[in-house]
């Protein structure tokens, strides 16, 4: 094989994959007939129930009359609605990450000295070993960086003299190291790729001790090192609403299977991050925001609900964009009504786009969130309502906040890693067994063939 064509696609590769892909079918009846719940989902779209967890609950109905209806959406952390959790530590004008973070890997809201404690703790934490940004980041690095950051955190692992060891102290403290690092090994990753990749200046920044981790990522990452402190608190709170999700989401629920199997945090997380690096999972913002840069080019007048409509139209129809047939940031597998991190994110996105004067990108987002559930409706056969999702202002708040498209993805990696600790810690706190779900074989037996005999 020629080295220098590490990554071509053969017409011998073009044969085998038509070998592999007629013996990966599987007759859709199939499914039907053998009443295989496919993505782990009943045919309604609800989630089949694998698991108990204590950390989060996400909530779309409501019991009407003994009924169950669609509702507007809850999402609650260790039994606090995020909404109530948001508005406590923005009213009193405080950054939320870290107090959050003790809230799900403790089950408790910290007193003001246990936060101080345990900000002092991650502090600590957030220093990388001796040259391992020389001798690991900088080298080779990658286009893509959830990648980049999987790699690091599997290299962590030679770091580590208890790497192998799963009891609750030492996974605990991994998890704190991890949580402390990733902004580290996100945002140099990047800015190692920028400097070879694209000829930008290099800038490694230390982080302050005295910062929350969201001034820290704006600090780390911008060559001035300034912030405004509006854009370091909507970052803190896009971390907030990011951080967890449920146990059914699909990261969580691969840390709960590696994670069942006994191995290492640092392979754990990696196959964590492995999940939500997917564009059905953590990198539907990108998409969204994407989306918009056409549709401002292709819409004259952002304010013209009809002219709008039509482009809207056309995504369904897959006639714009990327030809998926879908709008980007609307519906989600659980919330029909609304989804609460985008109810409680669009009043801090508004404020920002106002300092920023991107006020009619605004009213161009709100405009789309009015009218997009409906058409969807009115095109699509809907077994529940849609709204707006996170992902759907999310990713206008990074490009608001200047942040390179290639971290959007490792920012929600940054947030979620705090939910994907909480989520190990209970698997080996219930000290179950290993996840080994069912699959039925459906392939017939067949009689050896001697290989003179073979077509």
């Amino acid at each position: 094989m020629d080295h220098n064509n590490f990554s071509e696609i053969t017409p011998e590769i073009l044969r085998l994959a038509k070998l592999s892909e007629q013996a990966g079918v599987i007759d859709s009846e199939l499914f039907t007939k053998y009443e295989v719940k496919r993505g782990l989902r009943d045919l309604n779209g609800k989630g089949v129930l694998a698991g108990l967890t204590n950390i989060s609950d996400v909530r779309a109905t409501e019991m009407v009359n003994g009924v169950s209806v669609p509702a507007h959406g809850k999402l609650i952390y260790r039994g606090y609605d995020v909404k109530d959790l948001v508005s406590g530590f923005t009213k009193e004008n405080r950054f939320g990450f870290e107090e959050i973070t003790y809230l799900l890997l403790f089950d408790k809201l910290p007193t003001k000295e246990e936060l101080a404690g345990f900000e002092t703790l991650l502090s600590q934490y957030r220093t990388l070993p001796t040259s391992f940004v020389r001798d690991i980041i900088m080298k080779a690095p990658s286009k893509d960086m959830m990648n980049t950051l999987a790699r690091s955190v599997l290299t962590l692992y030679s770091y580590d003299d208890r790497a192998d060891d799963t009891s609750i102290p030492n996974v605990l403290r991994q998890c704190l190291q991890l949580i402390s690092l990733f902004p580290l090994l996100s945002i140099y990753g990047y800015q190692a790729y920028s400097h070879y990749h694209d000829g930008n200046s290099l800038f490694i920044h230390q982080p302050q001790p005295e910062l929350s981790t969201a001034e820290n990522i704006l600090h780390i990452l911008r060559p001035d090192s300034s912030y405004t402190p509006l854009e370091a608190k909507i970052l803190d709170i896009a971390l907030v609403l990011h951080m967890e999700h449920g146990g059914g989401n699909n990261s969580s629920f691969t840390t709960h299977v590696v994670t069942s199997s006994l191995t290492d945090t640092y392979s754990t997380i990696a196959a964590a991050i492995g999940s939500l690096k997917g564009p059905r999972h953590g990198g539907a913002n990108i998409k969204v925001v994407q989306m918009f840069e056409e549709m401002k080019s292709e819409v004259n007048d952002w304010t013209d609900e009809e002219e709008v409509g039509v482009y809207l139209k056309k995504l369904l129809h897959k006639e714009a964009f990327d030809h998926a047939g879908l709008i980007y940031g609307v519906g989600h597998a659980i919330y029909s009504k609304s989804d609460p991190r985008a109810v409680v994110f669009k009043s801090f996105v508004e404020k920002l786009s106002e300092e920023k004067g991107l006020h009619k990108e605004f009213a161009l987002y709100s405009l789309v969130e009015k009218l997009a559930p409906k058409i969807i409706e009115e095109e699509r056969q809907m077994y529940k309502g849609v709204s707006v999702n996170v992902d759907f202002y999310s990713g206008f708040v990074y490009s608001m906040l200047g942040l390179p498209i290639e971290l959007y993805t490792p920012i929600f990696a940054i947030a979620r890693i705090t939910g994907w600790s909480a989520h190990r810690l209970e698997e080996l706190a219930n000290n179950g067994k290993i996840i080994r779900p069912a699959y039925k074989p459906i392939g017939e037996e067949r009689n050896y063939i001697d290989m003179n005999t073979r077509s």
